[in-house]
């Protein structure tokens, strides 16, 4: 398995990068959701609901999370925002169990492929709980929602709540 980052843990003094910056930018995410989708394709929990899915979704999981953790707006950008990603969860059905096992895959990979500061690893376990919450139940409607509010962005401040 490959090694995370190094022992360099977060530094508020070093002029706060972004989570997205402080992560690696762009590339740390799509490996991440590239090493991630690998492991799904292969989960016996998860493989029947991403069977079809294709490295081109991983590459818009990776652009979400980027925007997300307040890198560039690519998602929005590339993709049509919030209501996009709300509308292709709607109708999944997505189990209570199918949840809990991609929040842990994915943050065990998180783990495996982006740093491993404390600060750093707890906000995205944060955000990947949170945001399968809103999975779950958007994927529970028969048809996809027709507003949204603007994506959520997360970052250092572990008491505060994201921007909505």
């Amino acid at each position: 398995m490959e090694s995370n980052d190094s022992n360099h843990q977060h530094d508020p003094s070093e002029g706060n990068p972004t989570l997205f910056e402080y992560a690696g930018g762009a590339p740390a995410f799509l490996k991440l959701t590239s090493a991630f989708y690998s492991k799904v394709k292969a989960d016996p929990e998860l493989q029947p609901v991403f069977k079809d899915f294709t490295d081109e979704h991983a590459r818009g999981v990776a652009l979400w999370l980027g925007e997300v953790f307040r890198g560039p707006q690519a998602y929005s950008e590339q993709r049509g925002g919030h209501l996009t990603i709300l509308g292709a969860h709607a109708g999944r059905h997505i189990s209570k169990a199918q949840r809990d096992r991609w929040v842990e895959l994915m943050i065990e990979t998180a783990g495996e492929v982006l740093p491993s500061d404390e600060g750093f690893q707890e906000r995205f376990r944060s955000y990947i709980e949170y945001g399968a919450d809103i999975a779950l139940r958007v994927s529970q409607l028969d048809q996809a929602p027709t507003t949204a509010g603007a994506i959520p962005k997360w970052d250092w401040e572990p008491g505060s709540a994201p921007d909505l």
